[in-house]
């Protein structure tokens, strides 16, 4: 069985030929067992994201691993670029927050 993170890299690839694609699984990085595949972040610059507001890419993007996130995926951290973007922001997508801990086992 293929991991999640190749999963999502080909269904990802096929759905929008990216110029540039990145998954970065960024599990080991929460409150989760080691070899866990339940973070990622992802960065996506394609011409199909031209002319399209941030929510319509980010929507395109859960329709498009819509069986990860009901089922491993627990956190999905989505970057999308058209090319040009992806230029002027020199090539580069915001780092990710340290975890805050904490999970739904956790006492309140």
């Amino acid at each position: 069985m293929a991991s999640v993170q190749s999963r999502i890299e080909a269904k990802l690839q096929s759905a929008f030929a990216p110029a540039v694609l990145q998954v970065v699984n960024e599990s080991h990085m929460h409150s989760v067992p080691p070899g866990s595949e339940t973070h990622f972040k992802v960065v996506v610059v394609s011409d199909l994201f031209a002319g399209k507001r941030s929510v319509a890419r980010h929507q395109a993007i859960y329709q498009t691993l819509a069986e990860e996130v009901q089922g491993p995926v627990h956190a999905l951290a989505i970057h999308t670029y058209t090319p040009e973007e992806w230029s002027l922001n020199q090539e580069a997508a915001p780092a990710s927050p340290t975890c805050r801990g904490g999970s739904k086992a956790d006492a309140h």
